[in-house]
């Protein structure tokens, strides 16, 4: 208990010196009008970050240094309150304001898009869902850190990150850019806009930092715009293809530190094939009375891969198809409120395969493991208002019903056969209740204060409900719930952009697999933080961001597994839930034509086990990136990555009584050259 206290007590003096620091740096900057940062994933329509309530962060991808990535941790990761941890290859798990999370938990609890649309279905998502988007092309993306808005779907528990693409309508434009670095890594990116289209295609080869775990992946878009009297539609067809060798955990104590292990791959078999494809078509209708915008979208995705994770080595093969309807009417009610209101619509159907070829281990049986497919179906009318109640102060509110029901059809022998519980062929139906209600009030000079109380839900994943364990059952499982309330302090100004925000939150029925492998659904977990952002151009030649959280993520129940060291304990830490984070980026820009920056990366300590038995001391990173404007049409770029050359993990985790690791690469180069025209 006085660890405890000591541990709040000097976290509290962290985020107290943290406040006090941005703060005063805020205040000697000057007062200035708002800035026009417009945000799209807020609420479906651009609007400026100064006049929503909800916690987003936009990152532009614009310049050629952010082009250079490849994976989206590094994206995200500059993000306040967002933390990506990168797996093999092009493989991610996610945390906002959260725990990473493994699983239904980590697939179910994030609600990832492409221009509004959702990659992947909401029963059907993947922990890697991110992967699918079109970041190598993309004009910018924005994190939504805690329960989204009421436009949002049922995944958006923890938070959401949307991908916007260019527009197929502006002015014409072509550019091709060709990659090189470490590790036999490849890649070019093609992009044509003129006559109202857009084209992107993007090709990376990777051959592997470690062994047996190189990338093929393709990735293109296209769009096309077209605009009348009070009407316009942006149309888009994406689709990616991955082949992936997939290198599994190191494992032993430390095993990120050592020079051979972290280049081995225990896993050699292990891959990863994917094929996904969204189409959609976004119509804006404007009409005196108000905005109708109707945005019906298709998903097509069939993916393999193997099991490495787990010991009986399984081959799954998944799919799913969906097709559905975005759709919101907004209109002025008046001079001071305005309604938003809309009606979402999907139908889907996913199959699960899964079959273990070796014979068995322990109770991981050889043969078909599952064999089931699943019919969705879900509706999700929205409601919410906006009304100025002064000249300073904002208020709305709103709420969403979202109801999905499963169709589960069950293609093998129902019951038991060693650890795997088929369920016989049944129907089950959810419903939700999400919303929002929070303000915004101007304090002028640039500075507003935000406060919000929101509520996220999701329904179950199918693999949370048809994949069992033996002694496990469909009934009773719940949808998951989070509350979170929230309350912070903006400041817009010419050379200075700063944020504070602080967070508390309550999730229930908390859906996650144990370390017995068992799927529980009656978790409880308390979430605390504050994350700050200040983007500072203190003058012509040299800027400043910083992006930082500090949080305590802990268990609300407990609950005791077979292996001891995995026993919860409520009121104990989350495993994988660091306690700081901190993205710095120092831009110094010496000519017109050359840009140099140095960015720092901290993950703070954090424990590997449920009952905290192992603990990865954290890690900073150091990177740097160039960019140089070599005439109009040319620029070429550069990163050497792990400056110091760190051991470091991007992974840490304690599994089957062993600790285990995704080793972080050792120092490396790339570059890269853009040509326009």
């Amino acid at each position: 208990m006085a660890d405890s206290r000591a541990m709040k007590a000097h976290m509290d003096a962290r985020v107290t010196l943290l406040v006090m620091g941005l703060s005063a740096m805020a205040m000697t900057a000057g007062a200035a009008e708002d800035a026009d940062i417009i945000v799209v994933t807020a609420e479906r329509a651009a609007r400026p970050l100064a006049e929503s309530p909800v916690a987003v962060t936009p990152v532009d991808l614009m310049d050629e240094a952010a082009r250079l990535a490849e994976h989206p941790a590094s994206l995200i990761n500059r993000v306040p309150g967002a933390f990506i941890q990168a797996g093999s290859g092009q493989e991610h798990l996610t945390a906002i304001r959260s725990p990473v999370l493994t699983g239904g938990a980590g697939a179910g609890s994030f609600l990832y898009l492409q221009d509004g649309v959702p990659l992947r279905s909401a029963g059907f998502a993947n922990v890697n869902g991110l992967f699918d988007a079109m970041t190598p092309f993309a004009d910018r993306l924005e994190v939504v850190r805690g329960p989204g808005d009421v436009t949002y779907g049922a995944n958006a528990v923890h938070g959401a990150v949307n991908v916007i693409s260019p527009s197929p309508l502006g002015e014409d434009f072509r550019r091709l850019r060709l990659g090189t670095g470490a590790f036999e890594r490849y890649s070019g990116t093609a992009e044509w806009r003129g006559g109202n289209f857009y084209t992107a295609l993007h090709g990376y080869s990777d051959g592997g930092y470690r062994d047996d775990s190189g990338v093929n992946q393709l990735k293109g878009q296209l769009a096309h715009g077209w605009q009348g009297e009070g009407v316009s539609i942006t149309s888009r067809a994406s689709f990616h293809h991955l082949e992936q060798e997939t290198a599994g955990f190191v494992q032993g104590e430390d095993a990120y530190r050592d020079d051979a292990l972290r280049r081995s791959n225990p896993n050699p078999a292990a891959f990863r094939d994917l094929d996904h494809l969204v189409l959609s078509s976004e119509a804006v209708l404007t009409r005196t009375q108000g905005v109708l915008t109707l945005t019906p979208y298709a998903i097509v995705s069939d993916m393999t891969f193997r099991l490495h994770f787990l010991p009986s080595q399984a081959i799954e093969v998944n799919s799913h198809v969906a097709t559905g309807l975005l759709s919101s009417w907004r209109q002025n009610l008046g001079a001071r409120t305005e309604l938003l209101a809309g009606f979402d619509l999907e139908w889907a159907k996913g199959d699960l395969f899964e079959e273990q070829a070796i014979p068995d281990v322990f109770s991981y049986t050889q043969g078909v493991h599952y064999d089931y497919e699943v019919t969705s179906l879900s509706a999700a009318p929205f409601l919410r208002i906006r009304h100025q109640a002064t000249e300073r102060l904002s208020l709305q509110a709103g709420a969403r019903l979202n109801h999905t029901r499963y169709e589960y059809d069950n293609r093998i022998a129902s019951g038991t056969v060693g650890r795997f519980l088929r369920p016989a062929d049944r129907e089950d139906d959810f419903t939700v209740l999400t919303g929002r209600v929070g303000g915004i009030y101007d304090l002028g000079s640039g500075v507003s204060l935000i406060a919000s109380f929101s509520r996220g839900a999701r329904p179950p994943q199918t693999t949370d409900l048809y994949r069992l364990q033996i002694n496990q059952s469909v009934d009773g499982i719940e949808p998951e719930t989070l509350d979170m309330a929230e309350a912070g302090i903006r400041y817009f100004a010419d050379s200075l952009t700063a944020e504070i925000i602080g967070f508390r939150g309550r999730k229930a029925h908390f859906l996650f697999r144990d370390a017995d492998g068992f799927t529980v659904d009656d978790g409880k977990t308390d979430h605390a933080g504050v994350e700050f952002l200040l983007d500072w151009q203190v003058n012509d030649a040299l800027g400043l961001r910083l992006a930082g959280t500090v949080a305590d993520h802990r268990y609300g129940f407990s609950r005791r597994v077979a292996q001891s060291s995995e026993v919860i304990r409520a009121g104990t830490e989350v495993d994988t839930a660091p306690g700081t984070l901190l993205n710095a980026a120092l831009r110094w820009r010496p000519a017109d034509a050359l840009r140099l920056s140095a960015r720092l990366a901290h993950v703070g300590a954090y424990k590997m086990d449920a009952a905290g038995t192992v603990r990865y001391s954290g890690h900073e990173v150091v990177d740097l990136d160039a960019e140089w404007q070599l005439t109009d049409r040319l620029v070429l770029s550069g990163e050497i990555s792990n400056l110091f050359d760190t051991r470091y993990a991007t992974r840490a985790d304690f599994a089957f009584g062993s600790e285990r690791y995704f080793p972080g690469e050792e120092r490396a180069a790339r570059a890269a050259l853009t040509i326009s025209w």
